[in-house]
């Protein structure tokens, strides 16, 4: 039996790089920098070199490596084709051929970021002992994963799993990053935040202490912990996105539970009660008891993830 497999998560900036024992503990974190220039060129071999290193390192023989699990930004289907990667500056991308021809023939399996970072979570996160969850991640934008019966269910080209993407408001009139308007991502994000409260404090006279302008997400939740009334309608409406958004997910997909992750998550419980609230009211009553947790993994969820893609093999 193997005994030992990598968890790599490609982000635009850095590749978070982890080597784990066929039992899931990670011995080994470290990062390198994402050479994106020249149309990416330089991810895969990067990535490759940086592994065989660790292996001569830690005297790692080819033979003792389940394999590479690797999350990438962008949709990547069930084979581990990588259709459009903007943000390393990728085209069609061979991603699990390509990578284990560099590596010598490891295997190696690839996925989209989001999805893999909720495979970790449901593995050694917030959504242990669960086998089907949705995991939420709120941070600039609004991502998601979803497993069901312990797979990652990607869709037909590997984009499974775009909550931020579902549409929710009809009167909405600034454009979404994604190019549509009235996104969940416009409202429930750390940015969408900021932009409801800026909107409700134009035109409202409440006494509050959040200020137009420099305001910051983490502000609006700290200010409805002290009970503040303007801070309190934000994150109502907040709450009435995000619940609506995921009682029409669990009338498809029938989650145990939904893990909350990112950074707005950081607001801790308060925030899972205004989800909550907003969420039993709309959904279909077999999915009424569903469980909310919050993320413990953070920014290592995607090496986790990763590395459980292979062991999930062995």
């Amino acid at each position: 039996m193997a005994k030992y497999s990598f968890g790599i998560d490609v982000g635009g900036t850095t590749v978070k790089m982890g080597l784990f024992n066929a039992e899931g503990e990670v011995l080994d974190k470290w990062e390198i920098v994402t050479r994106t220039e020249n149309g990416g060129e330089n991810v895969l071999p990067d990535i490759a070199k940086a592994i065989l290193d660790k292996m001569e390192e830690k005297s790692i023989a080819k033979e003792d490596v389940a394999g590479v699990g690797i999350g990438v930004p962008g949709p990547v289907d069930s084979k581990g084709l990588v259709h459009k990667c903007a943000n390393l500056g990728w085209g069609f991308v061979k991603l699990n051929e390509e990578l284990g021809a560099l590596l010598g023939g490891i295997p190696v399996r690839g996925g989209n970021d989001a999805n893999v970072a909720a495979l970790g979570e449901m593995w050694k996160g917030g959504g242990q002992g669960f086998n089907s969850i949705v995991v939420v991640t709120l941070g600039t934008g609004v991502g998601g994963g979803i497993i069901v019966d312990g797979e990652i269910l990607t869709g037909a080209n590997g984009a499974g799993g775009e909550i931020g993407h579902i549409h929710v408001e009809d009167d909405e009139t600034e454009i979404c990053g994604c190019g549509n308007c009235g996104c969940l991502e416009q409202y429930s994000s750390a940015t969408g935040v900021v932009r409801v409260a800026n909107r409700i404090l134009a035109k409202n006279q409440k006494p509050t202490v959040l200020k137009a302008d420099t305001m910051t997400c983490k502000d609006v939740w700290d200010a409805v912990k002290e009970g503040d009334e303007v801070a309190i309608e934000v994150a109502e409406q907040f709450g009435l996105y995000l619940g609506k958004a995921l009682a029409s997910i669990a009338c498809v997909v029938n989650p145990e539970a939904f893990v909350i992750g990112g950074g707005v998550s950081k607001a801790g419980d308060i925030l899972l009660e205004y989800i909550k609230k907003n969420y039993t009211p709309y959904v279909f009553h077999a999915s009424r008891d569903v469980k909310f947790t919050l993320a413990t993994l953070g920014n290592d969820a995607g090496i986790y993830g990763a590395a459980k893609l292979v062991l999930s093999d062995v």
